[in-house]
């Protein structure tokens, strides 16, 4: 049973590898960039670089955008970012950043899987922001490292890629791999990535020209979508969803998180009520429920193994609360769900784009 909802983290930025060593050269930096993505996602990344060596007045990067068939990439929008090389075999850079803010697939996206492994394997640092980790992952770059996980994928991420360590930190850096949950924790991510490699006072003036006031470090946990409206997010709320999120397997009782939180059951309650319009225990029932069906649809467990991974002491128990959630039976929605994705056949590749569905509050 977790009761601590902050885990320790090994996010601190320390030396890269290569890093202080490569202060006195150019770091030659490749960007794959893969469609999905917006100007929002491409831009800090190359904004960062770009004011590394206009404030520092030395080439400290030198970047080339790759595509992974060589024709511009295309952004939200409309508009195109263009590309300077194909990805593929004969690239050969110091750091590989891939970004893209969907898991899509593409044709030969195989023979593109096949070349980032081998790229990946022979480059100091690998890094992946927002769903560049799917790539990566899919590529066999991030086995046994910490990976941050955007919250949107979070789940499926973890059940997909069991040998990754999963965290929901804005950016992790573990040894010669870096990820980064993407949206504007890139910006944090990218000024971390220059201050480490040529010191902090450079990072706080990209951040200046930027306007960027405070940078975050990464062990700074994401938010949580649904209670992160100005002026809404109230910190003791946000301390019992996290353990409720932490304690999927093993629940808590409403009177163990009060406790944990450091609040009363009523004061708690009054907080789920008024923010969420639900009581801790309807909505921490939604969050399992959430999870199993990620687990229904993601996984070959069985309806059993899911029932206990989520908290359910017996498989009549789940059936009957996911009946009422769903509408369907687990088994009927693992079925229906295989039939309209993929024609009877289950999937043995991570769906392009899936998301969790997050509980609803009734």
């Amino acid at each position: 049973m977790v009761r601590s909802a902050v885990p320790p983290s090994a996010s601190v930025p320390a030396a890269s590898p290569g890093g202080q060593a490569r202060a006195g050269r150019t770091t030659q930096v490749a960007i794959v960039a893969l469609p999905p993505v917006s100007m929002s996602g491409v831009g800090p990344i190359v904004d960062a670089l770009s004011l590394a060596n206009e404030i520092d007045g030395r080439a400290l990067y030198r970047w080339q955008m790759c595509s992974w068939n060589g024709r511009p990439v295309p952004l939200a929008g409309g508009a195109q970012w263009p590309a300077d090389c194909a990805f593929g075999d004969a690239v050969s850079c110091d750091w590989l950043i891939v970004v893209t803010e969907r898991y899509q697939q593409f044709a030969d996206y195989r023979l593109f899987l096949a070349s980032l492994a081998r790229v990946g394997q022979r480059t100091p640092l690998v890094t992946g922001i927002h769903h560049g980790i799917w790539w990566l992952a899919m590529a066999g770059q991030l086995q046994g490292y910490r990976v941050a996980a955007n919250w949107e994928t979070y789940q499926q991420f973890a059940e997909q890629f069991e040998r990754t360590i999963v965290t929901q930190h804005i950016y992790e850096i573990d040894r010669g791999r870096a990820t980064c949950a993407g949206g504007q924790a890139t910006l944090d991510f990218m000024l971390a990535m220059v201050g480490r490699d040529h010191g902090p006072e450079l990072a706080e003036r990209i951040a200046d020209a930027l306007g960027a006031s405070t940078l975050r470090s990464g062990d700074e946990r994401q938010r949580i979508p649904f209670v992160t409206a100005p002026g809404e997010r109230h910190p003791r709320l946000n301390d019992a969803l996290l353990l409720m999120e932490a304690n999927i397997e093993d629940p808590l009782t409403t009177d163990e998180i009060a406790n944990l939180v450091g609040v009363s059951r009523r004061q708690l309650e009054r907080l789920f009520r008024q923010y969420l319009g639900a009581m801790p225990s309807k909505y921490y029932l939604g969050l399992r429920l959430a999870k199993a069906r990620s687990q229904l649809q993601r996984t070959s467990k069985s309806v059993v193994q899911i029932s206990l991974a989520c908290g359910f002491s017996s498989a009549a128990h789940f059936s009957n609360a996911y009946r009422e959630r769903f509408g369907v039976t687990p088994r009927e929605d693992r079925r229906n769900w295989i039939e309209r994705q993929h024609g009877g056949a289950a999937a043995a590749e991570p769906r392009a784009g899936a998301l969790v569905e997050p509980p609803e509050v009734r």
